[in-house]
C-alpha cells in the first residue's frame, strides 16, 4: 500500500516529469564529468569482473569464435560461414582476432566493458539533459547497477546484446539532440548487431514526429537507417544477408511443443530481472500513481525493447538486456522528482542485488564449460591439426577449445534440426533445419569426411538415431570409438588411431 504522500509530495500531483524538449543547461564550470567518469569506469570493470573468470560463458561466445576463425582462413558470410545473426559482432571478433590473436576472448571482454560504459556515458548524458545533474549520475549508476542482474552466463557474455546497447542508447541520444542522420544511422547499427535493436528505431520515430517531422529530417533519418544496412548486405551477400537475418528463422521463432517450457523460462528471468530491478522499480510505480509523465519516448523505448523480448518465443535471458538502459532512465526521471532520501535507497537497494549477482557470477561453477573442455581434449588428442571434425551439439566452443576447424558450415545441430533452448517438442527434426540445409550439409561431409565425428547429443530430440541422414553417414562410414560423457566418438576405418 502506498503511504499518504508526505508535504514535499503534497503537490506532486501537478507534477510532469520533463519530457524530452525542455533542455537542462549544465554549468561547464562544474567538473562534473572529471568526477563521475572514474566512478562509472570503476563500476563497470567491477560489473564485469566474473566476465573473466572464465575462458568464455556461453555457446554463442563459442559460435562467434569460430566463426571469426573461419572468416579468417578465407571464409564468406552467409554463403560459408552461416548464423542467424547479422554481421557487426562476427566482424568484431575477426577485427579483434586479428589484432590480438585468436587464442583468447580477452579483448573482446575488454570491449564489452567499454560498451557497457558507453552506454552508461550516453544515459547519463541523455538525463542530465532532461533533468539535471543529480539525474544523470542516478541514471548512470542505476544502469550500471543493474547490468549485470541476469543469470551470468547471459550478463557476463560478450555477445550481440552487449555490443548492441550502446548503439541504442546513442539512437536516442541522437535523437534527442536532433541529429537525425547520425539517430538512423545509430538505428542501424543496433540492427547490424542483432536485428531486434532496430525497435528502438520507434522511439526515435516518436521524437521525430513530436518536432513536427519535417520531410528534410524523415530523409536523413531514413538515409543514416538505410545507407549501413545496404552496405552491409552488398559487403557480404544480399540474398543471404536478407534470408539468414530475415526471412530464414521461421521455425525458429515457432515455439509449438514447447510452451510450458519456454513459458517457464520467459517468467523465471523476468522475475531474476524484477530482483536486480527491486531499486528501481518501486520509485517508479510511485510517481506514476501520484503524477503524470511527459516522457513518452522513454515509455516507447521500453515498449519496443519489451516487445523485442517477446519477438521469436524463446525469452533467453540475455534478450532482456535491452530492457536496462530505458528502466534506469525511468527510474532516475521518477527519482528527481521524489525526496533525495528516495534516490539513496533506490542506489542502496540496487548495490546491494547488484553484490549479489556479482558473487553468483564469481562463484557458480560452468558444468557445460567443463564438459566441453574435456571433449576438446580428447579431439586434440585423437586429431592432428589440420583434421577437420564435426561435433553434433549444442556447443559450438568445443571447436575452439580443440583448436579444430568445423568440418560444415553448421556449427550446431540446432541449425539442422531447429533444436534451441531445450525445445523438445514436435518441431525437431531433419525437416525443420534451416532451409535447403541438409543437402549443402550432406556434399560438404561426401567432399571432405571429417576424421572424427562427436555426437554430443546424450539423449536430446536430435540425436543421431531421429536424424535419418546423420545416421545413415554414421552408419556408412564411421565407427564408435570411445564414450566421453555421454558423448560418443566416431571415426572412420582405418584411419590413424581408430
Amino acid at each position: 500500500m502506498l503511504a499518504a504522500p508526505s508535504a514535499s509530495l503534497r503537490s506532486v500531483h501537478d507534477l510532469r516529469v520533463p519530457g524530452p524538449r525542455k533542455e537542462y543547461v549544465p554549468d561547464v564550470r562544474a567538473p562534473y564529468w572529471t568526477r563521475l567518469f572514474p566512478l562509472l569506469a570503476a563500476l563497470a570493470c567491477v560489473t564485469r569482473l566474473p566476465s573473466f573468470r572464465w575462458p568464455l560463458w556461453n555457446p554463442d561466445e563459442g559460435y562467434l569464435a569460430v566463426q571469426a576463425r573461419m572468416l579468417a582462413d578465407g571464409g564468406a558470410l552467409y554463403e560459408t560461414v552461416v548464423d542467424r545473426k547479422p554481421p557487426l559482432v562476427p566482424w568484431l571478433y575477426e577485427g579483434a582476432f586479428a589484432l590480438c590473436g585468436d587464442a583468447s576472448l580477452l579483448p573482446l571482454k575488454v570491449l564489452a566493458v567499454t560498451a557497457q560504459l558507453l552506454t552508461a556515458v550516453l544515459l547519463v548524458s541523455l538525463a542530465r539533459r532532461r533533468w539535471g545533474d543529480r539525474a544523470g549520475r542516478t541514471a548512470g549508476v542505476l544502469y550500471l547497477l543493474v547490468s549485470i542482474g541476469l543469470n551470468p552466463e547471459d550478463a557476463q557474455a560478450a555477445t550481440f546484446e552487449i555490443f548492441m546497447l550502446p548503439c541504442t542508447a546513442a539512437a536516442m541520444w541522437c535523437a534527442d539532440r536532433r541529429r537525425w542522420g547520425a539517430a538512423g544511422a545509430a538505428v542501424a547499427c543496433a540492427f547490424l548487431a542483432k536485428q531486434t535493436g532496430g525497435a528502438v528505431l520507434l522511439p526515435v520515430a516518436w521524437l521525430l514526429w513530436q518536432g513536427g517531422a519535417p520531410r528534410r529530417d524523415v530523409l536523413r533519418l531514413a538515409a543514416g537507417l538505410c545507407g549501413p544496412v545496404i552496405a552491409a548486405a552488398v559487403v557480404t551477400n544480399p540474398a543471404g544477408f536478407l534470408f539468414w537475418t530475415v526471412t530464414g528463422s521461421g521455425a525458429y521463432a515457432s515455439f509449438t511443443g514447447s510452451e510450458l517450457h519456454v513459458l517457464g523460462r520467459g517468467l523465471g528471468n523476468a522475475a531474476i530481472l524484477a530482483a536486480a530491478c527491486a531499486g528501481i522499480v518501486p520509485p517508479v510505480v510511485r510517481v506514476l500513481r501520484i503524477a503524470r509523465t511527459g516522457s513518452a519516448d522513454l515509455w516507447l523505448w521500453l515498449a519496443s525493447a519489451v516487445a523485442a523480448v517477446l519477438l521469436g518465443f524463446h525469452f533467453f535471458g540475455h534478450y532482456y538486456l535491452q530492457l536496462m538502459p530505458p528502466l534506469a532512465l525511468l527510474g532516475a526521471a521518477a527519482l528527481q522528482i521524489l525526496p533525495g532520501e528516495r534516490t539513496v535507497r533506490a542506489v542502496g537497494v540496487s548495490a546491494g542485488a547488484c553484490a549479489l549477482f556479482l558473487a553468483w557470477g564469481l562463484l557458480a561453477p560452468r558444468p557445460e564449460l567443463a564438459h566441453a573442455a574435456r571433449l576438446a581434449g580428447v579431439v586434440q588428442a585423437r586429431t592432428d591439426p589440420g583434421d577437420r571434425v564435426l561435433l553434433w551439439g549444442m556447443h559450438p566452443e568445443t571447436y575452439w577449445l580443440a583448436d579444430r576447424a568445423p568440418a560444415s558450415r553448421y556449427l550446431t545441430a540446432g541449425l539442422l534440426t531447429n533444436y534451441s533452448g531445450g525445445r523438445n517438442g514436435p518441431r525437431v527434426g531433419e525437416r525443420y533445419g534451416v532451409a535447403g540445409a541438409w543437402q549443402v550439409f550432406r556434399e560438404e561431409l561426401r567432399d571432405r569426411p571429417p576424421a572424427l565425428i562427436v555426437d554430443d547429443s546424450r539423449g536430446k530430440p536430435y540425436a543421431p538415431h531421429r536424424v535419418p541422414s546423420l545416421h545413415r553417414i554414421l552408419a556408412d562410414g564411421y565407427r564408435p570409438l570411445l564414450t566421453v560423457e555421454g558423448a560418443v566418438f566416431y571415426v572412420r576405418p582405418g584411419a590413424p588411431g581408430a
